[in-house]
């Protein structure tokens, strides 16, 4: 059985259709020396042949196709690195890590990795004594202030306002701390003493000076677990934007579809993975990029079809094994034909005014139309063709 390539300007996509073979041919010259037709009931009887005889069944046919993909574990993401000073220890490159573990030290300071949406924005840390909030009340004093002084001399400066203690971002980094198992305060958007009491314990477990304020840059938020990917800086150099990036902790596959022939990439369809060992496993699309990469020349010198990526989840990832990146076979179904007649293709024989038969296990010849082709079987039609059908396999 032979592929038939569909769609040969796509990029690494193959279709699993079966076309007539060996026995075809041999059943044409067959069919023309015997003068056979392709009558709605039936020709001449002819001599009698070899072969198996099979019934013609119905059923639902299904083409498969297939396409090229990549095993890993998505884009790299630089972390937003706020911290400032020399980077003086790093991890490996796939290293796993989760909320409270450090991520990179920067001037022998170590930054670390907690949950939430929010980056880390402004240092946190309790209000100066006296003061029950960062509001607006110490800003406002300072401009009375400076509205007294006004002279037509030089103007001073306002005052700073204390450090922001209440927000949003104060609720999430008080839900890290209390997963961390240090408490004694309630979680909410104010920042009081006894989260301060509660971050001296969490610094002093990290073999930072305890007191009680979290800088900028000593905590980086990610939705939650991270794989750390190939670090962007070295030991010694100063610490930027791009110094750690990292991945989501599954694998996954990423397709270049064709964008004209992306019509099965939809959102939870189900497809078959084939990794580099050629083992099966189950996946689903999680989404398609809206963005086509431009076409261009390909390699062969041929044009290159423009794509669209396709992301697939792997929900078993144990299934995946000791995989982590390689290129992999992508299967999804294409066309399908439900509840139709079908025969083996090596059933089917050429008549000799055109066009297909089946042979009778009487040696006559009924005419046939075909359609889907897939996994050897071949679906067919015609006024004289019934399921349960006895038809001849010629040899």
């Amino acid at each position: 059985m032979t592929d038939l390539d569909e769609g040969r300007g796509a990029r690494g996509r193959r279709t699993f259709l079966v076309v007539i073979g060996a026995a075809v041919v041999a059943a044409v010259a067959v069919a023309g020396a015997l003068g056979l037709g392709g009558g709605g009931d039936g020709s001449p009887a002819a001599p009698p042949r070899t072969g198996s005889t099979v019934p013609v069944t119905r059923a639902t046919l299904t083409e498969r196709t297939t396409v090229d993909g990549t095993l890993g574990y998505g884009p790299e993401i630089p972390l937003p690195v706020r911290a400032t000073g020399t980077v003086t220890w790093l991890p490996e490159a796939g290293t796993s890590m989760e909320r409270g573990d450090t991520l990179l030290r920067v001037d022998d300071r170590p930054t670390v990795l907690l949950y939430g949406a929010l980056p880390m924005y402004r240092d946190l840390g309790p209000a100066p004594s006296g003061s029950s909030s960062p509001s607006a009340s110490a800003t406002e004093a300072a401009e009375a202030e400076g509205e007294d002084q006004k002279d037509g001399k030089d103007e001073q400066a306002v005052p700073e306002a204390p450090a922001a203690v209440h927000g949003m971002d104060v609720m999430q980094f008080e839900t890290n701390l209390a997963a961390l198992g240090y408490t004694g305060f309630t979680v909410d958007e104010t920042f009081t003493a006894g989260t301060a009491a509660a971050v001296e314990r969490w610094q002093k477990s990290l073999g930072l000076p305890q007191t009680g304020t979290v800088g900028v840059g000593d905590v980086i938020y990610s939705a939650g677990r991270i794989r750390v990917g190939r670090p962007g800086v070295r030991l010694g150099d100063a610490v930027g934007e791009g110094a750690l990036p990292y991945t989501g902790t599954t694998r996954k596959v990423v397709v270049d579809a064709s964008a004209t022939e992306a019509s099965w990439a939809v959102r939870g369809a189900a497809v078959t993975i084939r990794l580099p060992d050629e083992t099966p496993v189950k996946g689903r699309v999680a989404s398609v990029g809206k963005q086509a990469d431009e076409a261009g020349g390909g390699g062969d010198g041929g044009e290159r079809a423009a794509t669209v990526p396709v992301t697939l989840t792997i929900k078993d990832q144990k299934a995946v094994g000791k995989w982590e990146s390689g290129p992999v076979t992508v299967e999804y179904v294409g066309r399908q034909a439900e509840n139709v007649l079908t025969v083996p293709v090596a059933a089917l024989v050429a008549l000799a005014e055109g066009g297909h038969g089946l042979e009778k296990a009487d040696g006559t010849f009924v005419a046939v139309r075909t359609g889907l082709f897939a996994d050897g079987d071949v679906e067919v039609s015609g006024p004289a063709v019934r399921e349960g059908l006895k038809v001849r396999i010629p040899e």
